[in-house]
């Protein structure tokens, strides 16, 4: 029997990149998207590609028993998903004007809790089900995309750096309960990622290489190696972990470039 993982939010992006690098490697893919036409797409582009079987389904926040249908789907055609990868969220601002985030003063209680909503409910509810599966098979790794920023907050984002922090403490607890099980748990903390958004800016991005240790962000494969690893017996031991993809954006008290720019200053 060919493996499988399941990639949420996937029909483009980060999420796309995941499901194709386990694709090259083999495995067959199951994605999400909130568009069923999207994530249609997507799944014919990698199944193209890269040869194996590959499908895509609509998932709405909120409704389990969609969620449910999905893995009984997958349930008919025999395959068991062995790795699932949480990556869709709700990133916690207005699309049309994301730099203004979520203002502390005005944000309504509905979009707040829509971001816990999406981020931990919603994602319970795909992770009980693929543990289900894991649990009869007697194995399964199970990786959460989390951010940076759980830890190191950014302006007008408290919802979205609390429900990440949320995320890392129910990879630890999913960790603990389902370990007896086969089942890994772990987590990726990515930073600013290289997305078309961040793209299309040009030089007016807040964060860039020139912030981090390592002179560079993240791009897809990046994040795409981690999950890789994580999600793989390449990290059989491993469980509760936190990989941190950031270009060591976590690890310094402030960036280099604020010395140099005190130098200039003061010359």
């Amino acid at each position: 029997m060919s493996k499988a993982v399941f990639v949420t939010g996937a029909a483009s992006g980060t999420g796309y990149t995941i499901a194709s690098l386990f694709a090259s490697r083999g495995y067959d893919v199951f994605i999400t998207s909130r568009r069923k036409a999207d994530a249609e797409k997507g799944a014919a582009e990698i199944s193209k590609a890269y040869g194996v079987f590959a499908k895509g389904f609509e998932c709405n926040i909120g409704d389990e028993r969609q969620v449910k249908d999905i893995f009984a789907d997958i349930d008919s055609a025999g395959i068991i998903v062995e790795t699932l990868v949480l990556n869709a969220a709700n990133l916690g601002f207005d699309p049309e004007n994301p730099a203004a985030g979520q203002d502390f003063w005005t944000v309504s209680v509905d979009e707040f809790r829509n971001v816990f909503e999406t981020n931990l409910v919603w994602n319970f509810t795909i992770v009980r089900q693929a543990a289900l599966r894991m649990k009869n098979a007697g194995k399964g790794a199970i990786v959460f995309i989390s951010s940076n920023t759980a830890y190191r907050a950014i302006p007008n984002r408290a919802a979205y750096s609390a429900s990440k922090g949320g995320i890392n403490a129910f990879t630890k607890a999913l960790a603990v309960d389902l370990g007896k099980y086969g089942i890994r748990c772990n987590v990726v903390l990515p930073g600013t990622i290289k997305t078309e958004r961040w793209r299309s800016m040009g030089g007016d991005q807040k964060i860039s290489g020139a912030l981090a240790p390592t002179g560079d962000i993240s791009d897809f494969t990046d994040i795409a190696n981690a999950v890789w690893f994580l999600g793989t017996d390449e990290s059989r031991n491993i469980t509760g972990a936190e990989l941190n993809v950031d270009g060591g954006m976590s690890c310094q008290l402030y960036p280099q470039i604020l010395n140099d720019l005190l130098k200039k200053e003061n010359k």
